[in-house]
């Protein structure tokens, strides 16, 4: 039961850090396309240039944001994959001593020493290299980090949070589209500012005005940049 409870647990934790990943990746997103069609807006009204521009914004940051979880990820599924395979290997090796280095790390989590030489025979009866993988690295040996989940949340969260100020800059009437992407574009840093800092269980009001204060930011400065070097429509 309590194994199962972990595993539950653990599950768990698994879905909310991908969820956390996802907002960060729709708030990079929507502040980076922002940045890029508010910027262009200001030295240009043509609206085919406004959307080109934030459409090849949008391709070249979900590629860099996927490529760039890819490879990070893969580092970590290496090294988790390496600390696996030399468990099994000490395991295959000298499975008194694995047994033995498992008690002492059942031991610094609070157990007594009888107490944690029991656990850990009882656990190296079982299914040694998950009970090893588990108590030592926190790892399941069947359920490694996934480079390719994170590339694809990566991908599809930068691509939804970047379509908002797309849409925004190129759908409204030209006299209010720069004030009304950038409206949006505030509306949606809080909600996202909201939710991270409810998913991080961190104050909320700090967190929706750091972030809409970076991305207002970014359009004011983007937007001056565009300005001075204004093109005719």
């Amino acid at each position: 039961m309590e194994a199962h409870g972990g595993e539950e647990l653990g599950s768990i934790g698994n879905r909310l850090n991908w969820l956390r990943a996802g907002v960060l990746g729709a708030n990079d997103g929507i502040v980076s396309v922002a940045g890029i069609v508010i910027g262009v807006a200001g030295a240009t009204a043509d609206r085919s240039t406004i959307l080109v521009s934030g459409v090849a914004g949008l391709v070249a940051g979900a590629f860099s944001m996927a490529g760039g979880e890819y490879t990070s990820v893969s580092t970590q599924r290496d090294t988790e994959a390496t600390l696996v395979e030399a468990e099994r290997r000490e395991l295959r090796e000298d499975p008194g001593a694995a047994e033995d280095e498992l008690a002492e790390n059942l031991e610094r989590r609070g157990l007594s020493e009888a107490t944690a030489h029991r656990a850990a025979r009882e656990l190296s009866e079982g299914d040694p290299l998950r009970a090893h993988a588990a108590v030592e690295f926190g790892l399941d040996p069947d359920d490694l980090t996934n480079p390719w989940h994170a590339a694809i949340s990566s991908f599809i969260s930068f691509t939804c949070g970047a379509l908002l100020p797309l849409l925004a800059i190129t759908l409204l009437p030209d006299g209010v589209r720069v004030w009304g992407c950038a409206l949006a574009v505030v509306a949606a840093l809080a909600l996202t500012g909201y939710t991270s800092a409810r998913l991080g269980g961190a104050p909320k009001g700090p967190a929706m005005l750091r972030i809409m204060s970076v991305g207002a930011a970014t359009m004011i400065v983007t937007y001056a940049v565009g300005s001075l070097f204004g093109i005719a429509a």
